[in-house]
Parts: structure tokens; sequence; C-alpha cells
């Protein structure tokens, strides 16, 4: 796959995400379904940060932060929707911009070591943005459905 077929991967991954989530308002930011899950806008920080994640340990030298906890922490803070969206929006531009501008080469670099897809080329983050991405799709649809919302299919206008 080509730097710009990633970058079209990601782009068609964000547009799928925000189809089936939008129909949550700023009103169910804080909503979660039991005391120990994460809210809506948690959720949607969570898949932001988690890009921003997979493409910085991609491609710095000592591969991806493993400080959990930190993270976590980072996006606890997180209570309106539109903040979190927002990061979204920056982050999967950030991620296609970063794969866009990258040449075969560079792509098929192996990752660090580590247990994290260590040794398999950088491109594969793209498919692991989207499978997790969409794992958090489908949460956010139940979500929206527990706040009495009608999620839309993701992968088509109707």
């Amino acid at each position: 796959m080509t730097s710009q077929e990633l970058a079209e991967q990601l782009q068609v991954t964000k547009e799928w995400f925000d189809r089936s989530s939008r129909c949550l308002t700023e009103a169910d930011s804080n909503f979660r379904p039991e005391a120990k899950a994460m809210t809506a806008a948690q959720q949607v920080a969570h898949v932001a940060q988690t890009v921003d994640w997979f493409i910085e340990g991609a491609f710095r030298p000592e591969g991806f932060d493993l400080d959990f906890e930190t993270t976590a922490k980072k996006i606890m803070k997180v209570k309106s929707l539109a903040e979190a969206r927002s990061w979204a929006d920056r982050a999967f531009a950030n991620a296609a911009a970063v794969l866009g501008s990258k040449s075969d080469a560079e792509l098929m670099v192996p990752l660090p070591e580590g247990p994290v897809m260590g040794g398999q080329p950088r491109m594969v983050i793209a498919g692991a943005i989207q499978d997790h991405t969409a794992h958090h799709r489908g949460a956010l649809t139940v979500y929206a459905r527990m706040c009495g919302h009608t999620p839309a299919m993701p992968y088509m206008e109707m």
C-alpha cells in the first residue's frame, strides 16, 4: 500500500467514526454506562490520543511510550465532546499527513523491538489505527443508543 493510500485509509476511518458517533451531543459528553467506564467524551479522546500514540511510537527511535497511566490521566481530564472531537480532528489530520509524506522505504522500516508490533513495518500502524478506532466506534454507538439516539450507518450516508 502506498503512503497516499494509507493516508486515504485514515481519512475514511475518521469519516466512519464521525458518521456513526455524530448523533452524540455535547449534553452526552459525560455519559458513561457504568461508573468505571470512560465517558463518551473520554472515548473520543482515547481514540484521538491513540492515533497520536501510534504515529509518535512508529517514528521515534525509542518506539512506543508504554506509560499508560500518564496517558489515562490526560484522557480522563476531557469533559467535552467538542474538545475530544477537536483533538480527534487534529490527530487524524496529522496521522494522514505524516503517513502521506513518507516514502515506501520509510514505511517499510521495522518498528522498534518491543511488545507493540515489534519488528513489523511501520505501515502496519494504519491498520492498527483503523481497528482500534472501529472498536471504539462500536462502543460509542452503544453509548448513543443508551442515550436515546440512533447512530448513522458508518459506511454511507442514508
